[in-house]
């Protein structure tokens, strides 16, 4: 049986800007526009060893939410954490975090390490609202994350990039740097960085490439990617 959201402790981070999930999507929006400016960019403080890769798989009205936590340099795999849940919120552009961070809130909270850092599939402010699902599950537990996603949202390259791994461009909007575009490996289509809360978008690249050894996906999130889709009994 998929077990409820209110019958899991969350992980012990600070937990902050509590909100109802159960809303409206003019609801959702208007949450959005009152936590965006609540994200903060700052510089990373210390090293970091762990990151937490996020991502949730949706099937029918099931979401699979996964986390895999790696450690740097060499990218070992510390710990990792599934939760099945039902969702609650529908399919809407721009309200992913309403859709995906009610399961993935448990899925935090069964793991043993709190990661350094998490890194989501997804946009941070490089959303309609500067606020996509990396900022809010960012400025909810006030922890540092960032984004990294396949595809544009919103915005356009600042101009082409170079086929070499590490080429980088910025992601613009309205006249204001929302992102960046980055080639993770050569030749190969690039990825979509941006911040999430609590560190800064060369923090955001730099550790994106150095969890990119091999692959255009950076490994923890693509880790955890494969997670989300393993089958398990209920």
């Amino acid at each position: 049986m998929l077990r409820p959201l209110d019958t899991l402790d969350v992980m012990q981070l600070d937990f902050q800007h509590e909100h109802p999930w159960d809303v409206s999507t003019e609801e959702a929006t208007a949450i959005q526009e009152r936590l965006a400016p609540r994200v903060t960019e700052s510089s990373l403080s210390g090293d970091v060893e762990t990151v937490a890769g996020i991502d949730v798989s949706i099937r029918d009205d099931t979401a699979q939410a996964a986390v895999a936590v790696l450690r740097l340099p060499d990218l070992e795999l510390v710990d990792r954490a599934i939760h099945r849940c039902d969702v609650a919120f529908p399919y809407v552009p721009g309200l992913l975090s309403f859709r995906e961070t009610p399961p993935v809130l448990p899925a935090l909270a069964q793991l043993s390490v709190t990661p350094d850092v998490l890194m989501t599939d997804s946009h941070g402010r490089a959303h309609p609202r500067r606020f996509g699902f990396a900022c809010h599950l960012g400025v909810l537990l006030d922890h540092p994350t960032l984004g990294v996603a396949k595809s544009i949202l919103t915005g356009e390259p600042d101009r082409a990039l170079s086929s070499e791994k590490g080429s980088r461009t910025p992601l613009i909007d309205e006249g204001e740097t929302i992102g960046g575009v980055l080639r993770t490996r050569t030749g190969v289509n690039p990825v979509y960085v941006s911040v999430g809360h609590r560190l800064t978008l060369d923090d955001a690249v730099a550790l994106t490439l150095d969890c990119s050894p091999r692959y255009k996906i950076p490994e923890p999130t693509r880790q955890a990617h494969r997670m989300s889709r393993e089958i398990e009994d209920e």
